[in-house]
């Protein structure tokens, strides 16, 4: 549409109101871009990491749990962004306040920005090293041609969103599948016989605990797809199970790599059974999966920071992810870690926030509040707690601490009105 037609443009992202009823989803479009938003290949490595310090029991067990504990989080913010159709940043300045909603929208721009530059090197190193003999000009061409398709998708949105997943997902599900089933038949005895040559070095809490903080920085950013679901029930739904199936997918994958070729990812598998073109497809598409969304929200974010459209940010967060990605997948991966930790505080709140006070998340209310300092106070000391206890799973005890901040803080300032 355009103003020729005397009609108004719209933001088909929404990034300053609710989506509308009209602009809602089918159930499979949402189930489509949820489980391609949990395809996560840096998943992988955490997989590896489990199948060396767990038998076969132990690492199912670790995968229950630790799937319960972030399909219980992210369901949670499924449920805010569906009921409301808001985006993070718009919930975090109902939760967080205007100006204070900047913290939430840069530490989740940072974040994402951070993994999607990681994401295009995990695709063009491997592929120039396999493909073009590690050539570092070719490893640059490939990471220009990844950066920049992958931008492209993000900054038309939603739709491009859509169409990504639908090609993906399955293509990944099938090709890694198959993948897994033939490596596992070529390997001495069964999978649980595999399994048990593993250290034993690990214990069920501590593998649930690498399956929650694998994915709950991206699972906060779980309202910015969710509010597109038709109702709060089917956001529920499509997120919790594509969440139990895309990150036990990601788990498998990394395990069956690290028994049979001592990796950590898929890629290198399919390599040794000869199915090199498949091998660069799945590797590819299950980047561009979650690089997308990851570069999408790190738009919303920066939109809400700088008071911009949507689209020229996700620009300049690709670019910079692009030219900094070779960079941030040697140095920045232990920083993005620590990073993680500091973003369930934040997923906490904003539902919190919206079961406290509903009637402050829609899109008439008129948010007079500038800063909240019990949410401030709750995401600096959550995340603070998050990093330095060692006993627990590190992401539920920033929440629990951010959680009481913010109950104590606003219960007081309720009692003092």
């Amino acid at each position: 549409m355009s103003d020729k037609d005397n009609k108004t443009v719209i933001d088909m992202d929404f990034t300053e109101c609710a989506v509308p009823r009209l602009y809602r989803r089918k159930f499979l479009t949402m189930f489509m871009v949820m489980l391609g938003f949990t395809f996560f290949s840096a998943s992988m490595w955490v997989g590896q990491e489990m199948a060396e310090g767990l038998d076969f029991y132990g690492f199912v067990g670790a995968l229950l749990l630790g799937g319960a504990i972030l399909s219980v989080y992210t369901g949670l913010l499924g449920y805010v962004g569906a009921k409301t159709g808001l985006s993070l940043d718009l919930l975090a300045r109902r939760a967080f306040g205007r100006r204070g909603s900047y913290l939430p929208s840069a530490m989740i721009s940072v974040t994402q920005i951070g993994w999607f530059g990681v994401g295009v090197a995990m695709f063009a190193i491997p592929v120039a090293n396999e493909l073009l003999g590690g050539s570092k000009t070719a490893e640059w061409v490939l990471v220009v041609i990844a950066g920049a398709a992958m931008t492209t998708s993000a900054y038309f949105g939603i739709k491009s969103l859509t169409i990504v997943s639908y090609i993906a997902v399955p293509l990944v599900a099938v090709l890694g599948t198959i993948a897994m089933v033939m490596a596992i038949q070529q390997g001495n005895g069964t999978i649980i016989d595999q399994f048990a040559k593993s250290s034993g070095s690990m214990t069920v809490i501590g593998g649930a605990g690498l399956v929650v903080g694998s994915f709950v920085s991206g699972g906060t950013a779980t309202s910015n797809f969710s509010r597109f679901a038709r109702n709060a029930k089917e956001g529920v739904i499509t997120t919790v199970i594509a969440f139990f199936i895309g990150n036990s997918l990601m788990f498998f994958m990394g395990a069956v790599s690290s028994i049979f070729v001592g990796g950590n990812d898929i890629f290198e598998v399919m390599i040794r059974l000869g199915l090199f073109w498949e091998a660069v497809l799945v590797l590819g598409l299950n980047i561009w999966t979650t690089n997308d969304n990851a570069l999408y929200s790190s738009g919303l974010g920066l939109a809400n920071i700088f008071h911009t459209k949507k689209k020229p940010m996700v620009l300049v967060a690709g670019i910079f992810g692009t030219v900094t990605s070779v960079w941030l997948y040697w140095n920045f991966v232990k920083w993005l870690d620590i990073l993680n930790c500091t973003l369930p505080p934040v997923g906490i709140i904003l539902v919190l926030g919206y079961f406290m006070h509903p009637e402050d998340y829609t899109d008439s209310y008129d948010n007079k509040k500038d800063v909240d300092p019990y949410a401030i106070a709750g995401v600096i000391v959550g995340a603070i707690v998050a990093n330095i206890v060692p006993w627990g799973v590190a992401s539920i005890n920033g929440m629990a601490v951010a959680a009481i901040i913010y109950l104590i803080g606003h219960r007081k300032s309720a009692k003092a009105a």
